[in-house]
This record gives structure tokens, sequence and C-alpha cells, in this order.
């Protein structure tokens, strides 16, 4: 196991507040520091790719995008009846 201060000295030197409260939390999720770090990093970053709101995408498929939207809508019953109720959270 690798241990987190020799991967990265000079963060946890300049940072010892914020190494206390991962070890903290680390210990609480039952991970070592690198594993809880690395953990927590890759749901921070899935999290910021989920909330994109500007998407790339090349120019034929950007295209095939349009034509689809294009296209006169088709009736979706399953639609007609989610919103021919009310939610069960709206009491007004």
């Amino acid at each position: 196991m690798v241990d987190f201060r020799s991967l990265c000295p000079t963060w946890a030197a300049r940072h010892p507040e914020q190494e206390v409260v991962l070890r903290r939390a680390a210990e609480v999720a039952h991970k070592s520091l690198t594993d809880f770090i690395l953990d927590s990093a890759c749901l921070a970053a899935e999290q910021t790719l989920l909330d994109q709101r500007l998407f790339m995408v090349s120019g034929s498929q950007y295209q095939a995008l349009m034509d689809l939207l294009d296209q006169p809508e088709q009736a979706n019953e399953g639609l007609r009846n989610l919103f021919a109720h009310k939610a069960p959270w709206d009491t007004r």
C-alpha cells in the first residue's frame, strides 16, 4: 500500500487541516486515505461530466440530432398518461 504522504508530500505539508478531515472521513468509510481520495475524486469527476450543459459533437452528430428534432412529433401514450395525473409531491 502506498502512503498518501509519499505521493503528495507538498500538499500534505501545506494543507494539514484538510488532511485531518480527509483522514477522518477515510477512517469512517473504512478506506485507506489514498482510496478515499481517489474514490472521491472519481465521484466528483463523474458528477462534473454528468452536469455538463455543453456537449462537443461532430458536424454529422449535430446534423443527426437536428434531423431528429425536425421530425414531426409522434403520439406517445406513456407521456400522455404521465401528464394526465398530478405528481404526488405537487400539492397545488
